[in-house]
């Protein structure tokens, strides 16, 4: 099934982050295989040249890396994947402190709300 890309952005930098947040997340594990351009590209509904300017962006971001003749791997540094979730994790929070205000909610409010909605109150 091909995936959903929002218009506004270019559809590699939307798959390089889609493949980061798995990354990120653990459901893509360190030191793991990734499918081949051309079976990421199928699964993605992309061409094959955008799937491989994807892979470009995360190998010149050391997320992923190339083996002559054996493919693509997700990195081993640990320390590199915990700095990528703390960015991500901090751009996640400003675009949700944005609209918290944009609403009307006050910085000093959205501590409170939050931690009420974590502990299911």
């Amino acid at each position: 099934m091909a995936w959903t890309f929002d218009e506004k952005l270019p559809i590699y930098a939307q798959i390089a982050q889609h493949i980061k947040l798995k990354i990120i997340s653990q459901e893509i594990k360190t030191g793991e295989k990734l499918p081949t351009v051309r079976d990421y590209a199928q699964e993605a509904g992309v061409n094959p040249n955008t799937m491989q300017r994807a892979f470009t962006e995360l190998e010149r971001e050391g997320m992923v890396y190339s083996k002559r003749t054996s493919g693509r791997f997700v990195t081993e540094d640990e320390a590199l994947i915990a700095k990528v979730r703390k960015e991500v994790a901090e751009t996640e929070l400003a675009q949700f402190v944005k609209k918290m205000t944009s609403i009307g909610f006050e910085q000093n409010d959205i501590v409170p709300i939050l931690d009420d909605y974590i502990k299911g109150e």
